[in-house]
């Protein structure tokens, strides 16, 4: 792994960051991610090897609010294959961006959901849909998240949606790195699927 990530995660944990935060910082799995912040506190086990990841970095995407438009754009139509949703949700944090542009152009509302990933420290943490924004409750949503690496997060934000009587019509995200194509009965739609090989 590369010396620089390990002192990036390292130094996010000192800030404060969840392990959670730091995965969807450098879009890698919470494995990785804690593996990242133990090799910065240098008690290095150099028999324990990275877990197989990799880290996504779209800078040159998330930087750019007109690259963003028209990928969003993209994502819209992906999204649109499965109805008209009413509600799109942007996983936080990176997922917001994506959404919110995606339901401009769709002309649905916005809703935020917080996995649990981000509130590893309370006490019985569970997902939850920000108040600040649209409720999710009895309609159509399209889930929309920036990367995929372990699913866990999709399936947890789809139970938690048909929990509240929401309709998830299908899951759009950027980047694939699982080779998902559903979660929990919601079709998932990728615009990049990473495969490894061998």
């Amino acid at each position: 792994m590369n010396e620089k990530l390990i002192e990036k995660a390292y130094e996010l944990r000192n800030r404060g960051f969840t392990t959670g935060e730091i995965a969807d910082e450098f879009n890698v799995s919470k494995d990785t991610a804690r593996w990242l912040i133990l090799q910065g506190t240098g008690k290095r086990n150099e028999k324990e090897k990275a877990p197989i990841d990799f880290a996504i970095n779209w800078k040159s995407l998330g930087g750019s609010s007109v690259r963003m438009k028209y990928v969003s754009a993209a994502m819209a139509d992906m999204a649109l294959q499965y109805g008209e949703p009413e509600v799109i949700v942007g996983i936080s944090v990176s997922g917001i961006p994506f959404a919110t542009m995606m339901a401009e152009i769709i002309d649905a509302d916005i809703a935020v959901f917080h996995p649990i990933k981000h509130r590893e420290l309370e006490q019985d943490a569970k997902g939850a849909i920000s108040s600040n924004f649209a409720s999710v409750e009895g309609r159509k949503v399209v889930i929309v998240d920036d990367v995929i690496t372990s699913g866990r997060t999709l399936m947890e934000a789809a139970k938690v949606f048909k929990g509240l009587g929401a309709q998830p019509l299908a899951a759009v995200v950027l980047i694939d790195k699982k080779g998902i194509s559903e979660v929990d009965d919601v079709p998932v739609e990728s615009l990049i699927r990473v495969s490894r090989l061998g």
